[in-house]
């Protein structure tokens, strides 16, 4: 980077910065501490609720992991994980989060505490945690560590810059709380989108030799088929990484578990001023994801029609197209951006760990007489344990093949058990706590064989490249085992009804609860929205 290119990247981080404390000063606080710290004391409006849902999802796993998926596999299949994040995104906004508002939840798993017992939060919780210090916060640092040493030709170790975005994107979520990580969030999220959907435009006007439509007719023109978004195999006769039977089996389940569920994403909705600003939120969030595949699969596909970039790893895709098109006077101010999703996923990981060990296991069990003022505390010192641990495990993950695949099979540990759990808690009354614990076991184990031993020789709708049982496939059958187990415990001693009486017990909600009238046409035109992406991409491969 030349001297240009550093100035405009301080300039540029130190403006969020500057602009996010000036915000966070302004907004109004809660008399309650807790409250204030672990979900900005449900202040936010839908554009911070958006904002943020989209950047601590959008992050360096996606661009870097997603992107050099899409180049192996010869093929736009990984726009799966984008267009049905928004199906999810849905059930979100329709379903999920007025359940957890109408009791003023300040986690996802208090509601299973409510619906089934202390230990079931508990467990559940503690599963979270797993995957937060061993998969999401790890991945995060490492996937950002390596654009940046990629796009901009770093002399420096892996580990070192891999340190210094650990101790700035702790800092955020640490000293500033929830209010602080979604002004952040928003900001970073503007720069982020103009400088992620400017990337592809850029590539193809490389591409088409300063023209983007002769870059564009480029990509329909010579091998069509990297354009497949339903594909069993590859050109290559390679098994895809999301062949198009597993949209109807794992893929949706992960999807609802992600978005509806996990903790690091539906706080955010959660600190909603209200239902109808949550809605809106997370519906323009669903409607922005469908741009998704511009920044995270397109420049992957372009780069296979560029032989010149010389590409080793997969891993290293994006930042060498982004290397390629982007002028040195604008490094800094794109590094600035990418610096900023990093920080944004970082510190929202480890706002929400933070928030789960303090109100369950600090509060719930170690000191339950704490303070707000002492819980904070307690959860700031977990923060910064869980920064150094992250920071130190990041650079192992150098040795993976795809980091994108290792981070969506580990989730699998603990995610087919959780949303199984919350399903049913959803959508039944009689499943007792034995029948969740039980299930979260069955999940795991089930889970755990079909993805580290390998199921040989099944039939290829099912298969991956070497005939093995998809993951994905795994995934599914796990959550069938999951829930069958669940519901035969629940036929054969169900709760009682005092019982249930107890567990669907009103009290009242801390924000209002009319939900905003347009949720369902909004939500009907995003799924009319995402099967046409399907349908024109499937007519322009031919």
């Amino acid at each position: 980077m030349n001297i240009i290119s550093i100035v405009s990247f301080i300039i540029a981080t130190a403006a969020v910065a500057v602009f996010t404390y000036v915000l966070v000063g302004r907004m109004k606080k809660s008399k309650s501490a807790t409250e204030e710290y672990f979900t900005g004391g449900r202040a936010l409006t839908w554009p911070m609720v958006a904002g943020s849902l989209l950047l601590t999802n959008l992050s360096t796993e996606q661009l870097v992991g997603l992107n050099g998926d899409v180049f192996g596999d010869k093929a736009l299949v990984g726009v799966a994980w984008e267009a049905l994040a928004a199906f999810a995104m849905i059930a979100t906004a329709l379903v999920f989060l007025p359940t957890y508002l109408a009791s003023g939840f300040t986690t996802t798993p208090a509601f299973l505490e409510k619906r089934f017992d202390k230990t079931t939060r508990s467990m559940v919780s503690g599963l979270f945690l797993f995957g937060y210090v061993t998969v999401l916060l790890p991945v995060v640092l490492y996937t950002g560590s390596l654009a940046l040493i990629t796009m901009f030709g770093l002399n420096m170790p892996l580990y070192i810059v891999v340190a210094i975005i650990g101790v700035l994107g702790s800092s955020y979520a640490i000293f500033g709380g929830l209010k602080s990580v979604a002004v952040s969030d928003t900001l970073n999220g503007i720069g982020l989108l103009i400088g992620g959907l400017a990337i592809p435009f850029l590539a193809l006007a490389a591409l088409g030799g300063g023209s983007f439509f002769e870059g564009l007719a480029t990509l329909g023109r010579d091998n069509p088929q990297y354009l497949a978004v339903l594909a069993q195999e590859n050109i290559d006769g390679k098994t895809v990484t999301v062949p198009w039977p597993t949209l109807f089996t794992g893929m949706m389940f992960i999807q609802v578990f992600y978005w509806s569920t996990n903790q690091v994403i539906v706080q955010r909705a959660m600190a909603a001023r209200s239902l109808a600003e949550g809605q809106k939120g997370v519906l323009f969030a669903s409607g922005m994801k469908l741009l998704g595949p511009i920044m995270l699969c397109l420049p992957g596909i372009i780069a296979l029609h560029m032989p010149d970039l010389n590409i080793g790893k997969q891993d290293q895709v994006y930042g060498a197209v982004v290397r390629h098109v982007l002028p040195d006077w604008s490094l800094g101010l794109f590094a600035a951006v990418l610096v900023g999703s990093i920080l944004s996923s970082f510190n929202s990981a480890l706002n929400s760990a933070s928030t789960l060990f303090s109100l369950q296991f600090y509060r719930g069990y170690i000191n339950p007489s704490a303070s707000g003022e002492e819980t904070v505390k307690i959860g700031k010192y977990f923060g910064i344990l869980l920064a150094v641990a992250s920071i130190l495990l990041a650079p192992q993950l150098a040795q993976m093949e795809s980091i994108f695949q290792y981070l969506q099979k580990v989730n699998g540990l603990y995610s087919v058990p959780i949303i199984g759990i919350f399903l049913l808690g959803i959508t039944t009354k009689h499943v007792p706590a034995l029948a969740a614990k039980i299930g979260m076991i069955v999940g795991i184990s089930f889970y755990s064989f079909f993805t580290f031993v390998n199921i040989k020789d099944v039939i290829p709708f099912f298969a991956n490249t070497d005939g093995d049982l998809h993951w994905l496939h795994g995934y599914f059958i796990s959550f069938l085992a999951s829930i069958g187990v669940m519901l035969i415990i629940g036929h054969l001693a169900p709760k009682t009804k005092e019982e249930i009486a107890v567990s669907e017990e009103k009290t009242p909600a801390p924000v209002d609860m009319t939900p905003w009238p347009m949720a369902k046409k909004v939500s009907v035109g995003i799924f009319g929205a995402t099967v046409a992406i399907y349908l024109v991409l499937t007519w322009a491969a031919g």
